[in-house]
């Protein structure tokens, strides 16, 4: 499995720094977000280093399909499910990507506001 030795998430999954994890299998783990901007605000990562979506090839097929299904189990197991949540995954600085490892967060917990203006 990749790994980048300076990527906090990666240290994360390494057990190098603590989070609050709320699921994890092979590929992927969810922690809580230490800067939640809703009542639900959880990452979700895969385990081996990819820095963005820009950097995903096909070998990581299976680790993507599983942040979707850490998704759905996550919000189910955060009673959120029914209520609605929003999946977001920014790509680069531009786009308000902090961390250069792959994540998803998942929001939810309270009515959340439209994301694009049209």
């Amino acid at each position: 499995m990749q790994r980048d030795p300076n990527c906090v998430f990666c240290k994360i999954v390494a057990g190098e720094l603590p989070s609050r994890k709320v699921y994890e299998d092979d590929l992927v783990v969810a922690f809580h977000d230490i800067n939640p901007q809703a009542p639900v605000h959880i990452l979700i990562i895969p385990k081996a280093h990819v820095a963005s979506v820009n950097e995903v090839e096909e070998e990581h097929r299976a680790a993507l399909g599983g942040l979707f299904l850490a998704a759905r189990k996550v919000a189910e197991a955060l009673n959120v499910a029914q209520s609605g949540y929003r999946l977001v995954v920014n790509t680069g600085r531009d786009a308000g990507q902090d961390v250069f490892h792959l994540h998803m967060h998942l929001l939810g917990g309270r009515r959340l506001g439209p994301m694009l203006h049209r």
